[in-house]
């Protein structure tokens, strides 16, 4: 667990989510999928049970190469990490994340200590030696935001994105742990 000051006083506690917290996670998300076009669901589609909600939690906290983080303020979940490394010997040690922070809290930093907590972990894993991630092309803010933490551009997937009509481009970026 880390606490942050993030603005006005406020402390903001990143910690990774428990079961407890399923239902929590579950109206968190419902409100970010009406938030951001930058996101791979939109209102209405992330349709998951708090069952389902509690195994994907419990699955990330047996997985020595999992992290599913969040950021708390005052009880209330305002944003979340959740990575994932691959299953087999061979992709084990590499792996990709996806962030969101509550669009009220755009701009405190939040994004950049996930991302942060997120490192130092995989750091620690001894296992995990790869950080990946996909950004829309046209997400100045994020992109700034990775290639600021040392991710770099490693490819262009086109038309990975379909939103209202129109395809949008995203670009892999990637981040050697060592």
């Amino acid at each position: 667990m880390k606490k942050i000051h993030v603005v006005s006083g406020k402390e903001i506690t990143i910690k990774e989510v428990a079961k407890k917290d399923a239902q929590n996670m579950i109206k968190y998300i419902n409100n970010i999928a009406k938030e951001s076009d930058f996101l791979t669901f939109g209102p209405r589609e992330f349709n998951i049970t708090i069952e389902r909600e509690e195994q994907i939690i419990e699955d990330s906290s047996k997985s020595d190469n999992k992290l599913f983080i969040i950021a708390e303020l005052d009880g209330e979940i305002i944003g979340n990490l959740n990575f994932a490394g691959g299953n087999r010997l061979r992709t084990k040690h590499v792996g990709e994340f996806g962030i969101s922070v509550r669009k009220e809290y755009w701009g405190y930093g939040i994004g950049k200590e996930l991302i942060a907590y997120l490192i130092e972990w995989a750091k620690g894993t001894g296992i995990v030696r790869k950080i990946n991630l996909r950004v829309r092309s046209d997400n100045e803010r994020g992109l700034k935001l990775y290639t600021k933490l040392g991710f770099v551009k490693e490819g262009l997937v086109t038309r990975d994105f379909y939103l209202d009509g129109q395809f949008y481009d995203s670009i892999q970026m990637g981040l050697k742990v060592d």
